[in-house]
């Protein structure tokens, strides 16, 4: 068949041009050079029939739209492109993030299709297609993923550091392992380019004393060294008593380029947090009290101080024009610091607070480890076929240390909401080393696209993990023990390219999730198996009106099994009961009708369910069947618009939609749904200054962006204010 080419030509925000090269047939190589550098800046990627990534020509202002023809590395290691993946892949370009105003990687992922975010001061949290948590919905970095201990992912954190950020809704076990049911959510920072050295600067200062500085440089040094730094620091007195916050991150990565095609690039991550210690409040009579909205009723004497180091070496060697291969060396290190009281009821007879769950946490987590992968590009009998092998090989060692579970008798434990004195942490409490433990983890992976025919692709990988754990007792309690965890994940899905622009497929994939957090598995776990999911997935994605305009949608149901809850008369111990499932739709839409305005939509729609779940409470069992799992909206959406309204101005509007939440397994109260609306005004006084200002809860909506602490205490969102920033790049 001979090569046939189309070519889709539109335009993105305010003089910034996006054109597409589409080849039907044959060999296809293009580049794409985003905003602010990253790997994809200066890549040439070729693949049998596959679609040109986009190029971004930047103008005044730079609006770079996620692009179904990007290839990434969170939905495939093949380097897929979206319409060749068979599953659900999303990109939020990191300078639209930041053009939108979203400081936190949180915010930003909370704007995708189908995503909402449960977090508190302790930790970032996601729900994703009826699931939620962090062993549930995925956390990584660069595409190393971060166990979780205490609960708690805390980086990374700060967006300024993303190139972009990609999200892969539904199982995602058999790229990354274990704890991936609900997705994954993948930070892809900037890094070392060929361009010329480039620097940015930001100053800002809003509403709550909010102070932030930032500073970007990176580019070529010589022919053959790059270099890339970050760092970002932030600083507020927050929206509520006792409020205060700050954050640091500092990013570094210096690359080495033999040869054109072998490339060595040595990268540092360093940040650290001191959050806003709050909590939430209670609900009186089951509402928020307007005269609580600010209120912190955690100690006076709180902290919270959080370190988080990544340290990568990374070889990339392409030994021919059809095998390539890559290989990370890496080590994380994690220390965290608690001090608080994060538990607060509310008594209707004596109309006092009942503080409780004081916490004295401290631990650390040192993790080290080797993936290596190769992709190879070989026909079998005339069919194109490209295949990834690899395995990645880490060990983990973590020590915790915190109070006893009980402190009844401890301190002040009752308050008045209405004349509150903040009390220090009680002096009585005892806080010691409770376990360190050790996981070793083996894995080998293989993925692999068959072309089946020019238009018919079969996508399918399979992964197996072997997890060794071991833990031992510090306070001579508990009894020492090991447990080895095996598990085997698969996908397989089913690509036709209708035309260049348009794919439909179908997937079936399983995954795993860990018993409440590998790293914190109790001898009473160990003796439970892994949670197992299933998930079968059909979607469309469509590019139209020459390349103008994406277009999404994707129709899915999952079934969880042996779920793992906390026993309701003894949290030390946990229930492996019954099933937990989801069905749903997600639609989302990207659209540039004219070169000065830009629409981003999207939604979702699920019933998500426990299928076989009895909770025993106080001894007596409760049937939850039928019912909807705490904390997971049913209806979400997102949309934003961009209007470049003046040559040298541009505004944004955007709103978010979160459904009701229910509060608990019984589902006997709801969190309402809230609507919040965020905007910018932004200016390019000349060319590389532009002066931005951001509007966050436009109408200050009171909302309840957490349900924490047994779901009857909500954490509130932020209300409405303001910031104004410059930027500056020379």
């Amino acid at each position: 068949m001979g090569h046939t080419k189309f070519k889709l030509t539109g335009t993105c925000i305010a003089a910034s041009t996006l054109v597409f090269s589409l080849h039907a047939y044959g060999q296809t190589t293009g580049t794409a050079t985003p905003p602010g550098g990253g790997q994809r800046g200066e890549k040439t990627f070729s693949a049998e029939g596959t679609l040109t990534p986009t190029t971004v020509q930047s103008g005044i202002f730079i609006e770079t739209p996620q692009t179904l023809t990007t290839p990434t590395t969170t939905g495939s290691r093949l380097g897929l492109t979206a319409l060749e993946t068979p599953a659900s892949v999303e990109v939020l370009e990191g300078e639209t993030i930041r053009q939108r105003g979203d400081q936190s990687i949180t915010d930003a992922a909370s704007r995708a299709t189908g995503i909402s975010q449960t977090s508190s001061a302790s930790g970032n949290v996601f729900v994703s297609r009826g699931f939620a948590g962090n062993t549930s919905v995925m956390r990584l970095y660069d595409g190393t993923r971060q166990y979780v201990a205490g609960g708690t992912v805390t980086f990374p954190f700060d967006a300024w550091l993303a190139d972009r950020v990609e999200i892969l809704r539904g199982p995602a076990s058999i790229l990354f392992g274990e704890g991936a049911i609900g997705g994954a959510i993948n930070t892809i920072p900037r890094k070392p380019t060929r361009d010329p050295i480039s620097n940015e600067v930001r100053f800002a200062y809003g509403s709550q004393n909010t102070r932030r500085t930032a500073f970007g440089s990176g580019g070529a040094i010589d022919d053959r060294w790059s270099y890339r730094v970050d760092l970002s620091d932030n600083r507020s007195d927050g929206y509520v008593d006792r409020g205060q916050s700050r954050s640091l991150v500092a990013a570094g990565a210096i690359r080495f380029d033999a040869t054109p095609n072998l490339k060595f690039t040595l990268s540092h991550d360093y940040g650290t947090q001191e959050p806003m210690a709050y909590f939430g409040i209670p609900l009186i009579n089951g509402q928020i009290s307007p005269s609580l909205k600010t209120a912190n009723f955690n100690v006076a004497d709180t902290y919270l101080r959080f370190k988080d180091q990544w340290t990568r070496f990374d070889t990339e060697w392409a030994a021919s024009s059809t095998v390539t291969f890559r290989n990370s060396v890496y080590r994380i290190f994690s220390d965290r610091h608690w001090q608080d009281a994060e538990g607060y009821a509310y008594s209707p007879a004596t109309r006092l607070i009942t503080r409780s769950s004081f916490l004295g946490i401290d631990y650390t987590l040192d993790h080290v480890g080797n993936r290596f992968d190769a992709t190879i590009k070989q026909p079998i009998a005339s069919l194109a076929n490209t295949l990834t092998v690899g395995f990645d090989v880490n060990r983990l060692k973590y020590a915790r240390t915190r109070n006893d579970a009980g402190v009844a008798g401890a301190g002040v434990l009752t308050i008045n909401p209405f004349n509150f004195v903040p009390g220090n942490f009680p002096t009585n409490v005892t806080i010691g080393e409770l376990f360190t433990s050790q996981t070793s983890t083996r894995s080998f992976f293989a993925e692999d696209q068959l072309k089946l025919t020019s238009q018919l692709s079969l996508v399918g990988g399979l992964r197996f993990d072997r997890i060794s754990y071991a833990k031992q007792d510090s306070r001579g309690i508990a009894a020492d023990f090991s447990k080895q965890f095996n598990s085997t994940t698969g996908r397989l899905g089913v690509v036709y390219a209708v035309t260049p622009a348009t794919s439909v497929y179908a997937q079936r994939s399983t995954a795993v999730d860990p018993l409440g957090g590998v790293v914190n598995t109790t001898l009473q776990q160990s003796q439970l198996d892994l949670t197992t999911g299933e998930q079968t997935e059909i979607g469309w994605k469509q590019l139209f009106d020459d390349g103008k305009g994406e277009f999404t949608l994707a129709a899915y149901t999952i079934k969880k099994k042996k779920l793992l809850i906390p026993d309701a008369t003894n949290p030390l111990l946990s229930q492996q009961v019954g099933a937990q499932s989801s069905r749903g739709l997600e639609a989302s839409l990207s659209y540039s009708p004219t070169s000065k305005i830009r629409f981003d939509i999207n939604g979702a729609v699920l019933d998500a369910r426990y299928d076989d779940f009895n909770e025993t409470i106080g001894g007596v069992v409760f049937s939850r069947n039928g019912l909807t799992p705490p904390g997971v909206p049913e209806k979400m959406a997102n949309a934003w618009v961009t209007w470049a309204f003046q040559p040298k101005w541009e505004a944004g509007f955007g709103m978010r939609y979160v459904g009701p939440r229910q509060i608990n397994n019984a589902n006997t109260g709801q969190a309402p749904s809230f609507t919040v609306a965020d905007g910018s005004l932004r200016w390019a006084v000349k060319p590389g200054t532009t002066l931005a200002l951001h509007f966050y809860n436009l109408f200050d909506r009171t909302y309840a962006q957490t349900l924490y602490s047994g779901n009857n205490q909500f954490i509130l969102g932020r209300p409405r204010s303001v910031e104004l920033s410059a930027q500056l790049r020379f």
